[in-house]
């Protein structure tokens, strides 16, 4: 129960320290010398980063410990809140790389931990419930940052999510020891960027699920950062209407991670579930496609809760098998080199679909192609 409480804690917050930039970048945009669309850059940085620290975590995790590298990361996410909170522009795009740094390693360290403390018979669901740290996370940086700014203005908002991060970090220690006991100072993990990579592809079954995590976290980011401006722009919608149907996604994202990690644990193997949401994904974003300003609004909300529910909340069962997929001892590594791959749909997904949407014009086509991607990573999912 430690173990999740931490992890759950751990994930919320770094979570709103990556999530804490978009929400006041259009006030900061011009005290820092860039136009408010350059929160792109920023948030590609920051997967990018992702990417580099999820792959070289595995080490790290067996010589100080889940916990200890959980707090390092916290301290990481802290420190790049307060440079972007200089203003200054190279100090800025520093702070994006740390907040990646920050970010990456943690879900593989969670991996790592709750691998050895959950019985395989509630594994999935016990992911699932540490991964809705996730949209909480979005939702406190939703929520606290807009109160924040208005208080304190966007640099000190970003210097209290900055202190939040650190107040965890002190939080957790009490129970580090504890957590961390298989912590090995003499281990030599495993070095470079490539070889948790490597280890994933090599294991065919390994190798599906992370090349579909990639299709997956394509669609979960695109739909989270083009739906608003897509109802808005497209099909109508105020600002506020369009704001609570994104917000009753996130919250289906929430429920759909603790249920499917129920039903993945009780009635439906994992491989077959995650076809299932891929498919529902597809299909619920070719719908999506087919919204017109004629569309009740009951009606769009319904279809972007069912791609809420699916396409944000695919996280915690797969990081469940692939930690249980992961020879014995490596469940951190395998997770980041899995979250590697994962974390590269983040940062070419939206880029691809805003190409797509620059040369043709049309969302539709854009969400299409997304939808053709899940479809497709989730007939390979299926195979044996």
């Amino acid at each position: 129960m430690f173990a999740l409480i931490a992890t759950l804690a751990i994930q919320a917050l770094v979570s709103m320290a990556v999530l804490t930039p978009p929400v006041f970048a259009a006030l900061a945009a011009p005290e820092i010398g860039v136009t408010a669309n350059g929160i792109g850059v920023y948030t590609s940085l920051v997967y990018a980063a992702a990417c580099l620290s999820a792959a070289v975590s595995g080490g790290p995790i067996r010589r100080h410990g889940a916990i200890r590298l959980s707090q390092a990361c916290l301290v990481a996410c802290a420190l790049g809140l307060a440079l972007t909170a200089s203003a200054n522009l190279a100090l800025v795009l520093a702070g994006a790389a740390l907040l990646g740094l920050g970010y990456g390693p943690v879900t593989p360290a969670s991996s790592h931990l709750l691998i050895r403390q959950t019985p395989p018979a509630r594994r999935a669901l016990v992911f699932s419930i540490k991964q809705t740290g996730v949209p909480v996370g979005g939702a406190l940086a939703g929520i606290l940052v807009p109160a924040l700014v208005l208080a304190l203005g966007w640099k000190g908002a970003a210097l209290a999510g900055a202190v939040l991060s650190v107040v965890v970090a002190l939080a957790v220690e009490p129970v580090r020891r504890e957590l961390d006991s298989d912590a090995d100072p003499s281990a030599r993990g495993e070095r470079g960027v490539l070889v948790a990579i490597r280890l994933v592809l090599a294991s065919p079954a390994l190798r599906r699920l992370a090349l579909a995590s990639l299709a997956f976290s394509a669609m979960q980011l695109c739909f989270s950062a083009f739906v608003v401006t897509f109802l808005i722009e497209r099909v109508g919608l105020d600002l506020v209407t369009a704001g609570a149907v994104l917000a009753a996604a996130q919250v289906a994202a929430i429920g759909g991670r603790i249920l499917w990690g129920w039903v993945a644990d009780r009635f439906l193997p994992t491989r077959q579930l995650l076809c299932l949401l891929g498919l529902v994904m597809a299909a619920s974003a070719t719908a999506l496609s087919a919204v017109t300003a004629s569309w009740p609004v009951a009606a769009i909300a319904a279809v972007t809760v069912l791609l809420g529910a699916s396409g944000l909340g695919w996280n915690g069962i797969y990081l469940a098998e692939v930690a249980a997929l992961a020879p014995p001892g490596k469940a951190g590594l395998v997770t980041g080199g899995a979250l590697s791959l994962t974390f590269l749909g983040i940062v070419i997904g939206p880029a691809l679909f805003s190409a797509v949407i620059g040369a043709s014009g049309s969302y539709r086509l854009a969400f299409l192609a997304a939808a053709c991607f899940a479809a497709i990573a989730a007939v390979a999912v299926w195979r044996r």
